[in-house]
């Protein structure tokens, strides 16, 4: 069956660095676009960021362009995102989620447990 297991989160400080990983199994991860979304203590789902399947092209939320990046290796199965410059607005748990088709645009069928973070000082 379809597994996405994060981690990686934690307490940061403000301006500090988190990143997370994604370690998928129970498909083929090279076919599936790939996501991550987030949600703060009372406040919806936010989407953070995606990538399709071959890594060629990726997307950011506006809150986030510049300090985060999303990457995968298909080869370990595994999606990260590296947050840097963290500011406090960023706390939130931080969730892998499994695409339909090979880019992020397609449905979601799998979210993963989630990773919480934390930015304070």
């Amino acid at each position: 069956q379809v597994q996405l297991v994060e981690s990686g989160g934690g307490l940061a400080q403000p301006g500090g660095s988190l990143r997370l990983s994604c370690a998928a199994s129970g498909f083929t991860f090279g076919t599936y676009g790939m996501s991550w979304a987030r949600q703060a203590p009372g406040k919806g789902l936010e989407r953070v960021s995606g990538i399709y399947a071959d890594a060629r092209f990726t997307y950011y939320e506006d809150s986030v362009k510049g300090r985060f990046t999303i990457s995968r290796d298909n080869a370990k199965n595994t999606v990260y995102l590296q947050m840097n410059s963290l500011e406090p607005e960023d706390t939130a748990r931080y969730f892998c989620r499994k695409h339909r088709g090979n880019t992020p645009w397609t449905t979601i069928d799998y979210t993963g447990q989630g990773t919480q973070v934390t930015v304070s000082s």
